[in-house]
């Protein structure tokens, strides 16, 4: 019995100041809740909404069509959005290789939305980030950055908005996170 409260009893004595070392390294990294972020390689600037409750990001999207190219699934997507940084309109259909199908399970029942590849400035870093694709016309914010983002970007602070500016140009670094979830 001791054997096997020991180890317990350390982990849970030790486990406090290792989350601590965890939040002061990335205590310089917090984002709030709602970022601007820009869609590369466009440089639109958007409002992005960082959502811990969902696991994968979402990026609003109309006229979505899944077609066969080269023996291979694509998605074919219309993005219609507002530049935060000039009030412009962008405009853009786009295709992409079909990365993934997901199932979301929610109160209205369940919804199967493709997921793409699509590459993101938050700060200084270029990402490449999956997006289900879906009509978020109705949603404060075109784009939803999930847990698997927040994860990698560093910590969120709720009570924070526009912690940080979109600042990335070719020589940003350009990460890519493909876990699945």
């Amino acid at each position: 019995m001791h054997a096997i409260l020991r180890p317990l009893l350390l982990t849970l004595v030790l486990l406090p100041s290792w989350a601590l070392a965890a939040d002061e390294a990335d205590a310089d990294r917090a984002l709030g809740w709602v970022e601007k972020v820009t869609l590369e390689p466009w440089d639109v600037e958007i409002k992005a909404k960082l959502d811990s409750g969902a696991l994968t990001s979402s990026m609003d999207a109309r006229d979505i069509e899944v077609f066969e190219k080269d023996g291979e699934e694509w998605v074919r997507f219309r993005l219609d959005l507002e530049d935060e940084a000039n009030g412009e309109s962008f405009s853009k259909t786009l295709e992409r290789p079909l990365y993934r199908d997901l199932a979301v399970r929610g109160a209205g029942g369940r919804d199967e939305r493709p997921v793409v590849v699509l590459e993101v400035c938050v700060g200084d870093t270029r990402y490449e980030e999956q997006f289900s694709l879906r009509d978020r016309g109705e949603m404060n914010y075109p784009m939803l950055l999930g847990r698997r983002s927040i994860g990698h970007l560093g910590v969120l602070d709720v009570r924070e908005t526009f912690t940080t500016k979109p600042d990335c140009d070719a020589d940003s670094p350009l990460k890519s996170f493909d876990a699945e979830g």
